[in-house]
């Protein structure tokens, strides 16, 4: 993830996507009664891996989870940003935001402060009104993605892509989803210099989130 950022105003098209291709590997599926989000932990400045332990997946509240990817420093912003608004939301309502709210609070963050915010995010969770589970891709223009199988932002979702592409089945258990996000990250630091080190991985069901070694 990069550490660095300009004007996004300031830009030409060639530096946008790379900045849009970040150095990481984020991934989300959609599984039977719920959803699976993971990454990897490295964290890299430019050519430099700046550290291997870096924590790019966040418990929003009990069923919503999110991923980072982009400037670290805005990224942590965001987080913090989310999880207290939706602790306002839960105190004012009594009762745990949906993920689709957290998702449109990330998406006017992130549009706000287009032209000041590097992060593309990963919100995913489990809906208590519907009761599925939920995915939301959400860029640095703060564009919202709708995802009914799966998404990946980040240097290495190239690789993890085509292992999703191949293997996803609609109606996966969490085991079989696990195992899934597993190779499809394990595919992406395989091949990504940008990506590597420990998965961080989390299932969001109707029982809420649960942290996966």
């Amino acid at each position: 993830m990069m550490e660095n950022k300009n004007n996004l105003l300031n830009l030409d098209d060639h530096s946008m996507k790379q900045m849009i291709k970040s150095g990481t590997t984020t991934v989300g599926i959609i599984v039977k009664g719920g959803v699976i989000i993971g990454t990897e932990s490295q964290a890299t400045a430019g050519y430099t891996v700046a550290t291997k332990q870096a924590q790019k997946l966040f418990e929003i509240n009990e069923f919503t989870a999110a991923t980072i990817s982009g400037g670290v420093a805005d990224c942590q912003y965001v987080v913090n940003q989310l999880k207290a608004l939706s602790k306002l939301k839960q105190v004012d309502e009594g009762k745990v935001p949906e993920p689709k709210y957290i998702a449109n609070v990330t998406r006017n963050i992130l549009f706000s402060g287009r032209s000041f915010y590097l992060s593309l995010m990963i919100v995913g969770g489990y809906s208590i009104t519907e009761k599925i589970g939920k995915l939301y891709g959400i860029d640095l223009l703060g564009t919202l993605y709708e995802e009914d199988k799966f998404i990946s932002f980040g240097s290495g979702s190239p690789f993890s892509l085509g292992v999703l592409e191949a293997d996803w089945k609609s109606n996966m258990t969490i085991a079989k989803g696990l195992e899934l996000i597993k190779t499809a990250i394990s595919s992406s630091r395989e091949r990504d210099a940008a990506s590597g080190f420990k998965i961080q991985l989390c299932s969001i069901d109707k029982n809420g989130f649960k942290q996966v070694s």
